[in-house]
């Protein structure tokens, strides 16, 4: 991912800045059928309430917390509305996620100009607020018991002031990119002590960006667990920003695993498993694994079958029926083998989230936030009846049941919304190639969450979002007029692309899209103009 100084071009955020402010003079004037009347130029966009989903699934009560216009289109409904114009409900909330690196040596910002800069573009835009990534790597680099918050406070500090909210991304494991270190020094210092609390493929090969989920309660971090660890990095975070609690910071995503999703990275070893579309192996060779596995092997009555992992399971790009463990039909999956050892290898899974989201609502359980998390978005084999993909990063129920329901259960039971991040997949060539079905997929996400009551919200898992119909796919999923529609979407994410003059004039049309609805031929017009004009500015300053 590009650095924030790289669209630090003055010219051009001018003119990203002056379109904005045109934009919202020329959008003073409801669309056709519209209520909401937008403020003038140089006032903050037009905002209603939102009631906030209560924690727990319990009743609770209204909360202002700054949402933005969307509300008008975006809402949940409370009754059987033929329309999306409700007034008394819950609109979705519009993030844009900051660059990955934003804050890479915990003491300061890259690039605060460029920063400042993108936070007043998207405001201008309409955008509720902006998702900041938060790693352990930069907070907590040196020692396990010295913090440095400096960096990520001063941006924070910077959405205050701008009149955002800020959706805070906690990371444990490693980050996709940005020059952000994976773990920090003193977890790598262990690591070398002890290479198996890393995870680890039956080859051998071990993902250092990863603790094994199976360390979570061993003292193997200089003598303390990762979950004393993790227990301390949220203490240390509700410490440092307790004062934005009831005003900036309005929600906190936990981050479960690799990329800050909760599976297993299946994905070959040194790569962040993006771009991707391949089986992928199991991760469970590491001593402690393997530990519990024989363990389960052993209460389950069969010893023999907790030695190992799968042996005719297929290498990491392999198709499904290059070996026996996932034939469609007559595979290994379907034995009561296959049964037992992907059933303890998805309940592994879970137990890692369940402890993690313990430690964390007893820490931020009772602050005004709305605690997520992130789940994989594995699409691609998901027409095998075997759904290999997903059964390798853990997501498994027996009998062909919903992989993805032990999991919503899990989110549901601590109050914990579900963030979906392939809102933009559409089906193209190669996902059939590889037996996508990503509508499907997200129906069988919606239907997990439906039944044990789960909320969720989306983001987008292309970096940056370049055909058209990756942005109507988003706008069909946002805009949905059932039941679960996601309570908040994060587009993700700013940098010189998001800003270059081939996205944020599709991206401008997308928001206004889905803000506006339908717009006046004269203000169509007027807004054409003024990004044709700050597409000039931008060459030019080029």
């Amino acid at each position: 991912m590009s650095s924030p100084a790289s669209y630090l071009r003055t010219g051009a955020m001018q003119s990203v800045l002056v379109t904005q402010a045109q934009h919202a003079a020329t959008a003073r004037r409801a669309p056709r059928g519209g209520r909401v009347l937008r403020e003038s130029a140089g006032t903050a966009p037009a905002r209603v309430g939102f009631v906030r989903a209560p924690r727990g699934g319990g009743g609770g009560g209204r909360r202002d917390l700054s949402a933005a216009g969307l509300g008008r289109l975006l809402s949940y409904a409370t009754g059987d509305h033929k329309n999306h114009e409700v007034d008394d409900v819950a609109p979705v909330r519009l993030f844009v996620g900051l660059p990955i690196d934003t804050v890479t040596d915990g003491a300061s910002v890259n690039s605060a100009r460029g920063v400042a800069a993108g936070m007043r573009a998207v405001k201008l835009l309409g955008a509720d607020g902006v998702e900041l990534p938060v790693f352990w790597s930069v907070a907590q680099p040196e020692s396990p018991d010295r913090f440095s918050w400096a960096g990520y406070r001063a941006v924070a500090d910077m959405a205050r002031d701008e009149g955002l909210s800020l959706r805070v991304t906690l990371h444990f494991h490693g980050s996709p990119g940005g020059n952000v270190p994976l773990l920090p020094v003193w977890v790598t210092t262990a690591a070398a002590d002890d290479p198996n609390i890393h995870f680890t493929d039956r080859s051998g090969g071990r993902h250092e960006d990863c603790l094994s989920f199976a360390v979570d309660e061993l003292p193997v971090l200089h003598g303390k667990s990762p979950l004393e660890c993790y227990d301390a990095f949220f203490r240390s975070f509700a410490d440092s920003f307790q004062d934005l609690f009831d005003s900036t910071i309005t929600d906190v995503t936990v981050g479960l695993g690799p990329n800050g999703e909760l599976r297993y990275p299946s994905y070959p070893p040194g790569s962040d498993g993006r771009g991707f579309t391949g089986v992928g192996e199991f991760q469970c060779y590491d001593k402690y694994m393997l530990a519990r596995l024989r363990r389960h092997g052993k209460e389950s009555g069969q010893p023999l079958w907790g030695l190992s992992g799968p042996h005719d399971a297929p290498r990491y790009s392999e198709s499904p029926d290059a070996c026996g463990f996932f034939k469609d039909h007559g595979g290994s999956w379907q034995s009561p083998y296959g049964d037992f050892f992907l059933s303890w290898y998805a309940g592994e899974l879970v137990g890692h989230g369940d402890r993690v989201l313990a430690v964390a609502n007893g820490v931020l359980g009772d602050k005004p936030v709305e605690l997520s998390a992130k789940v994989p978005f594995m699409h691609w084999w998901h027409g095998a009846r075997s759904r290999p993909a997903e059964a390798v990063a853990g997501f498994y129920k027996s009998n062909q049941k919903n992989g993805y329901s032990p999991v919503a259960k899990m989110f549901a039971r601590h109050g914990c919304t579900v963030i979906v991040p392939g809102m933009d997949v559409c089906m193209n060539k190669q996902h059939r190639i590889t037996g996508s079905s990503p509508d499907k997929l997200l129906v069988q996400i919606k239907n997990a969450c439906r039944r044990h009551g789960a909320r969720i919200a989306g983001e987008n898992a292309s970096l940056v979002v370049t055909h058209t119909s990756s942005f109507s796919r988003i706008r069909s999923n946002i805009l949905t007029t059932e039941r679960m529609r996601p309570g908040h979407f994060t587009y993700q994410r700013m940098g010189v692309e998001f800003f270059s003059p081939e996205h944020w004039p599709a991206f401008v049309e997308f928001v206004r899209g889905v803000v506006c609805g339908e717009w006046d031929e004269d203000e169509e017009r007027d807004v054409d103009a003024t990004s044709g004009n700050a597409n000039a500015m931008e060459a030019q300053a080029v």
